[in-house]
């Protein structure tokens, strides 16, 4: 396993890093679930990745009694904030009093004394960035949280948060959570550039495309039983990537990798790594047999050729917006 730093800061993240969003607590059953973070820790990943609103806390719960026999120092503990927790007016948002609350609440559900990288789950536009950014920097102070980071914001939400913490004399944030995938690169364009610039490194969610991208899904055959797209409860995220067009565009894609003598999968994870401004690309797992085999996409090199024919497929997905 190969760790990079997380933007501009000294904190060192795997390449690849472990999920629980769709996963644990809620389609997996927990000892699975373990045996899945047990087999990624062993792997050399130490970025887990979880949230408060995934499964109204279960996921929290499940990561941080799998995680509690292992030295605290040694793994890197991510959680968001923003989405209800609650059918209170308080009980979602970016405001003090939510996210104050909330990181309690994510502290006592993962059994630890501080978070790694508590992060804002989606923009608020009802509460003021300089709110946010200073409850952040408060929960800091009181060692609550060693480092903020952000999850799906724009380039201009990004930019104008750095101005206002440095006008400020805060600390900075130094991390954004994305989707980013083959087929998704809307954050090539400008958050990337902004990121580089202000010092944020990206953990990008989703590199599989929900798993559409380790070619498990084929054009004209039926969708497999036992997959997530099977799943009703999964179904608005997956759904738009299930056309013919882009299933072809995946089937030329794994020529690609049978080529280089890869899985579709390592080589869509090792494509988002490319990025020098991708920190980590967070798998999900629901087995621990996928854990081994993602973990190889970390420090595989794509050579140029293949880089530029994977261009050339991904030119030819023309129009395709997925629903998000």
């Amino acid at each position: 396993m190969k760790y990079r730093r997380l933007g501009r800061s000294g904190l060192k993240v795997s390449e690849i890093g472990l999920g629980s969003w769709l996963t644990y607590g809620t389609a997996v059953e927990e000892d699975l679930s373990a045996a899945c973070i047990h087999k990624a820790y062993e792997l050399g990943i130490n970025f887990f990745d979880t949230a408060n609103a995934y499964n109204k806390g279960a996921a929290e719960l499940v990561l941080g009694k799998a995680l509690k026999e292992y030295q605290r120092s040694s793994y890197v503990l991510a959680t968001k904030v923003f989405f209800s927790m609650g059918k209170g007016p308080n009980d979602r948002g970016l405001s003090r009093k939510h996210i104050m609350e909330q990181c309690e609440a994510s502290l006592k559900r993962l059994g630890v004394d501080y978070i790694d990288l508590y992060q804002c789950h989606r923009y608020d536009p009802e509460t003021p960035v300089d709110e946010t950014l200073r409850a952040l920097d408060d929960l800091v102070s009181q060692g609550k949280i060693l480092y903020a980071g952000v999850s799906e914001w724009s380039a201009s939400q990004i930019t104008d948060a750095v101005h206002i913490a440095k006008a400020r004399n805060l600390r900075p944030l130094i991390s954004n959570q994305p989707i980013y995938n083959m087929l998704v690169r809307y954050i090539e364009k400008e958050v990337l550039p902004v990121s580089g610039k202000e010092g944020l490194g990206q953990v990008v969610f989703s590199p599989l495309a929900q798993g559409i991208l380790t070619g498990k899904y084929k054009s004209g055959h039926e969708v497999p039983a036992a997959s997530r797209a099977a799943n009703e409860g999964t179904n608005t995220w997956i759904n738009s990537y299930l056309n013919d067009d882009v299933l072809t565009r995946v089937a030329k894609l794994g020529e690609i990798a049978h080529s280089l003598d890869v899985e579709l999968s390592q080589l869509a994870l090792a494509w988002v790594l490319r990025q020098p401004g991708v920190s980590s690309a967070i798998i999900g797992a629901s087995r621990p047999e996928q854990v081994e085999q993602n973990v190889k996409a970390s420090g595989l090199e794509i050579p140029q050729n293949a880089l530029d024919e994977i261009d050339i497929v991904l030119e030819e997905i023309s129009g395709f917006v997925p629903i998000w």
